[in-house]
């Protein structure tokens, strides 16, 4: 059986230096005339609907309403996104090239795919603008698929066979992120995870989350592999 291997996007494939966070903030304002205490709360872990909902609810705006209007702030996000990109740099971090090509030059053992809380245009559009692309990731679960990231693991293996037509088990599921949240999903689904500090979280903290396997980052290609297969 193929493994599935999940990546998370900010944190632990690449950074966008903050051009995502202010094309959310532009969005809310344009959208429901405030961003809530937007630079109180973290985003790292959390799903765009989830951000959205916690931020609002400061703000005293009913979730209905929040949830009649996410549309319309996905694309004034993603509109403002495209200018922030126009003078932002999207950065991979150091070994997740070589990781992910690793993985590709594997195809007979492993499915590559994403787990994010990103909406999928925006996921798409962050892979692409750091120039890991998008398309070469065959399976993928986003924000834009439930608020809840618990159960993007789920909707995740769903996909995974309608394309390849076999089912895989939650011990052939694998959970990369650099968060917390990214940790507790994969336990939730019973999936193997492997934390990587290069995002808010320092390994120490992420160490307290007990995570399967943990790096400091994705450069010791070997290694993560060697993990991920185990």
């Amino acid at each position: 059986m193929k493994k599935l291997l999940l990546f998370d996007i900010d944190g632990t494939l690449l950074t966008t230096d903050g051009a995502s966070g202010r094309a959310f903030e532009s969005a809310l304002i344009d959208v429901y005339g405030t961003a809530g205490p937007i630079g109180e709360v973290s985003f790292a872990g959390k799903t765009d609907p989830q951000i959205a909902y916690e931020l609002l609810e400061h703000a005293k705006i009913p979730r209905s309403v929040v949830k009649a209007k996410l549309e319309d702030l996905w694309n004034r996000y993603l509109k403002h996104f495209d200018n922030e990109l126009l003078s932002s740099v999207v950065r991979p971090f150091p070994g997740v090239a070589e990781c992910l090509n690793h993985i590709e030059s594997k195809a007979d053992q492993a499915l590559l795919g994403l787990l994010t809380g990103n909406i999928e245009p925006g996921a798409q559009r962050k892979l692409d603008a750091s120039g890991l692309g998008f398309s070469r990731f065959q399976i993928g679960a986003f924000g834009s698929d439930s608020e809840n990231r618990d159960e993007l693991p789920m909707i995740a293996a769903t996909r995974a066979k309608t394309l390849a037509g076999v089912r895989h088990e939650c011990e052939d599921l694998v959970i990369v992120g650099d968060t917390p949240a990214d940790i507790s999903c994969g336990e939730a689904a019973g999936a193997r995870t492997i934390a990587v500090a290069t995002g808010v979280y320092s390994r120490s903290q992420l160490k307290e989350c007990c995570p399967d396997f943990l790096f400091d980052s994705l450069e010791d290609t070997n290694s993560v592999w060697g993990a991920m297969m185990s």
